[in-house]
Formats: structure tokens, C-alpha cells, sequence
């Protein structure tokens, strides 16, 4: 079983570009039925079925969905490679999942956030990530990864690689340019702490911010100013996107700015406007009530 999943693992990483969240995901998935069949290759569904059950046990209905999703993946890799005759995933069917609206920020919250006062150099950094995150609508993957010359502050563009290292390029505005520029050009250098390096955004180390590190100063500073919704980095992506749609913009434009490869993953934001349209509605509508 080992074997079988270091070579997997191999081709996500090589082949398909996978990134290193997502593939310690497939991984993490793996070593489960790993440990669970004591490291022996499972190819018949009847066990499957079983350690489905198993999984039953402790986890929810979309953490199961995704282990679903791993092994289909898994065992159709290994089949094409002709590491077995059998994939005993092939009428195995995923959890029915109730899809969860994603969390937005409103406007006055959204504006709140951004409102920060530049006190030092870890201000203008946390100004500018920010900035970005929604008026580009990036993941915090692709916000970490960037490096300096995937800004182009003259033409006021940013360059982004993302799943499957996707290449697209998203127009920034002028509070994002301005915050950028601010950052690049005065502050940037003063967090390096031993030698220089090419990552965008420096944490206190100097070397390149990570998610947990994002996420803790998000936090820190929603705190800071009261903002009660609890949200995550990835609510500044929904937030963009929503705020988009709502003003006017076409689904097939976010789309494109989001980087999603199927227009069924950026429908979901139609559902959250009408959803504030029903509430409209039944609020300020003499009969909605």
C-alpha cells in the first residue's frame, strides 16, 4: 500500500501540479485506510463498503465525501497504471451534501477592516495583503505565494498561479495599488532579517508569510476593531466576489478573476444575493412579512 501511494502522491505532485495543501490532503486521506487495512491494498468493494463504515464512525458527512473522493481518485490512477485489475470505488457513490452558502463580509465590515492605521512596516504589509485579498479575490495560497515582480504596478496588474499552477492575471485598484506601492517601495525591505528574498509578503522572521501567520493577524486586527462575524482569509474571496455580482458585474467575469475552471463553483454567489434579496424583500416590502 505504501508503495502504491508514494507513487500517487508522485504524479499529483509531478503531473497534475497539485499544491502541497492539497496533496497532504490526498495523503493524510491515504494513510488512513493505510493504517486501516494494515498497509495492504484493498480491491474489492465489499471492504470498501466496510471501511466506509469505519469512517462513519468519527467523521462528518463531508469528510467522508472527501475520502470518497481520494480513493476514487486513487484507485482509478492505479488501475490505468495497471497496478490492479480491479477499482472497487467504481460504484461508489459520494454523502448527498447540503451546500453551506460561504460566509461574507458586508460593506461597512469590509471597510472597517481595511481601515488601518500605519504605524510601522508590519502595518503597511498587513494594509497591502489585505487590499489585495479583496479587490483580487486570491486564495490565501496564491496571496502567500506571490513574488515581487508578479506585481506590475504601472500597468496596476497582479500575476497569479493558481490550482494546478493556472495562470491568470487580475486588474488592481487604485486603494490596492497605492497600498502596494506604499509597501514595495518603503517598507518591504525593513523586514528582511537575513539576506534578501524574492516572496511579496514578509513575516516577522523575514522570510515568507504562511497561512497560519495570515490567518492569525486577520484575526488579530478583526479583534482589534470589533468586527464580530466570524470569518475566515477565504471570506475576503467571497466577500469580492459578492460585492461584485451585487453592483453588476457578469458571472462569466468573476469567474475569470477568480480562477475557478467550471462556472458551477462561482453559482454560488448567485444564491447569497438572492438570499439578501429574499430578506430585502420580507423587510421593507408592505406585505413581505
Amino acid at each position: 500500500m505504501e508503495e502504491y501511494i508514494e507513487k500517487f502522491i508522485n504524479y499529483l505532485l509531478f503531473e497534475k501540479k497539485y499544491s502541497q495543501n492539497t496533496i497532504k490532503s490526498y495523503e493524510r486521506d491515504l494513510n488512513k485506510l493505510k493504517k486501516y487495512s494494515n498497509n495492504k491494498l484493498i480491491n474489492n468493494k465489499k471492504d470498501i463498503e466496510k471501511y466506509i463504515e469505519f469512517l462513519n464512525k468519527d467523521l462528518d458527512s463531508r469528510s467522508i465525501s472527501r475520502n470518497i473522493s481520494t480513493l476514487k481518485s486513487f484507485y482509478k490512477f492505479l488501475k490505468f497504471n495497471k497496478e490492479t485489475e480491479k477499482n472497487p470505488m467504481e460504484t461508489i457513490t459520494n454523502p448527498k451534501l447540503k451546500k453551506a452558502l460561504p460566509k461574507v463580509l458586508n460593506e461597512d465590515e469590509i471597510n472597517t477592516l481595511l481601515d488601518i492605521k500605519l504605524n510601522n512596516s508590519f502595518d503597511y504589509r498587513n494594509k497591502a495583503m489585505l487590499e489585495l485579498m479583496y479587490s483580487s479575490g486570491l486564495r490565501v495560497s496564491e496571496l502567500i505565494s506571490l513574488n515581487v515582480n508578479d506585481i506590475d504596478l504601472e500597468n496596476e496588474t497582479v500575476r497569479i498561479f493558481g490550482k494546478g499552477s493556472k495562470e491568470r492575471i487580475v486588474p488592481l485598484n487604485e486603494y490596492t495599488t497605492t497600498a502596494l506601492k506604499q509597501y514595495i517601495t518603503n517598507h518591504r525591505k525593513e523586514l528582511f532579517k537575513h539576506g534578501e528574498n524574492n516572496y511579496l509578503f514578509l513575516n516577522n522572521h523575514g522570510t515568507k508569510m504562511t497561512r497560519q501567520g495570515f490567518f492569525k493577524m486577520l484575526k488579530k486586527i478583526a479583534s482589534e476593531k470589533g468586527i464580530k462575524t466570524d470569518f475566515s482569509p477565504h471570506t475576503l474571496r467571497h466577500s469580492f466576489a459578492t460585492h461584485l455580482l451585487k453592483y453588476g458585474a457578469d458571472l462569466r467575469s468573476i469567474q475569470e478573476l477568480l480562477g475557478h475552471s467550471d462556472i458551477s463553483s462561482t453559482q454560488i454567489y448567485t444564491h447569497i444575493t438572492d438570499e439578501k434579496l429574499q430578506k430585502n424583500y420580507e423587510e421593507y416590502h408592505p406585505h413581505g412579512k
